[in-house]
């Protein structure tokens, strides 16, 4: 109990001379991992989409060729960037322009350079997520836009990618969160969040793990409340649980294909429907 009283104390005297840094580092993380993660998703939407774009013999050689070559640039980026560490490719993104330009090019803004690192590998990650939604629709849907005039470009935006969206959402919740905490290796470029501050702290006051112990806490509620806000969009956009039909649709009634009960309707609209179904609609109504 006299460690757990002691660890209290050490953390209060850390929030009382830190905080500032603290809330800053999780600014700055948060505002990382929603953008890169934004960006991420416009990456991998794009490559999805590129990868899944149909052909057949009949197509020209042009085409069947560039889309072989795209399909193979995109396979190359997915499996390098999914394939190594981030802390890396921070380190190759980064360093890589002033070693191979002798200085001349490098990163003035540390902005630029974590927000493309970050992006660039959530880009990879989502392009296999938005290929794998697109392959998982129904093929009959595909081929019904194409029977009512839709081109592929019409079909993909308006009948593909908005249930491909909703099946994926949980996945790029979950990029989101990953980012959240995959920033932490951003440290190695200079790149002041929420871990870098707790180095700099550690440094400062050689309190590791109380330092430490605020880190968990502070990672850990940035991911519940992500958790939180994403299930309620996912509950958003599931719509309601049931929906009540149109109950005076006589042409829904005339088919067959409704059972109606009459409960909520006055007399004398029973009473029009069924003379309407009986012997039809005048010129006048129709």
């Amino acid at each position: 109990m006299t460690k757990f009283v002691e660890l209290a104390s050490d953390i209060s005297v850390l929030l009382s001379k830190y905080a500032g840094a603290y809330f800053g580092g999780i600014w700055k993380t948060l505002a990382l991992a929603l953008v890169a993660t934004a960006i991420g998703c416009v990456i991998g939407y794009l490559c999805g989409v590129l990868q899944t774009i149909p052909h057949t013999k009949s197509d020209s050689a042009v085409k069947r060729f560039f889309l072989a070559l795209i399909r193979v640039v995109i396979r190359i980026y997915v499996e390098v960037f999914r394939g190594t560490p981030m802390v890396l490719q921070a380190v190759f993104i980064y360093y890589a322009l002033p070693y191979f330009s002798g200085n001349a090019l490098r990163f003035d803004n540390i902005w630029v350079a974590g927000i493309l690192v970050v992006s660039i590998n959530t880009g990879a990650y989502m392009a296999e997520t938005v290929r794998g939604g697109i392959i998982s629709i129904d093929p009959g849907q595909t081929e019904g836009a194409k029977a009512i005039g839709m081109n592929h470009f019409q079909t993909m935006l308006y009948v593909i990618m908005p249930q491909v969206t909703r099946n994926i959402l949980p996945q790029i919740g979950n990029n989101y969160i990953i980012n959240v905490k995959d920033t932490s290796v951003m440290f190695i470029i200079g790149f002041s969040e929420f871990f870098a501050v707790h180095r700099a702290v550690v440094g400062a006051t050689y309190k590791y793990f109380p330092s430490a112990t605020i880190e968990m806490a502070g990672y850990l509620c940035m991911t519940l409340i992500a958790s939180f806000i994403l299930r309620w969009i996912e509950h958003k956009l599931d719509g309601a649980d049931n929906y009540t039909l149109v109950e005076n649709d006589t042409l829904t009634m005339s088919a067959g294909t409704y059972s109606y009960d009459g409960e909520g309707e006055s007399d004398e609209s029973r009473e029009r429907i069924r003379q309407s179904l009986k012997h039809g609609r005048s010129r006048g109504e129709r």
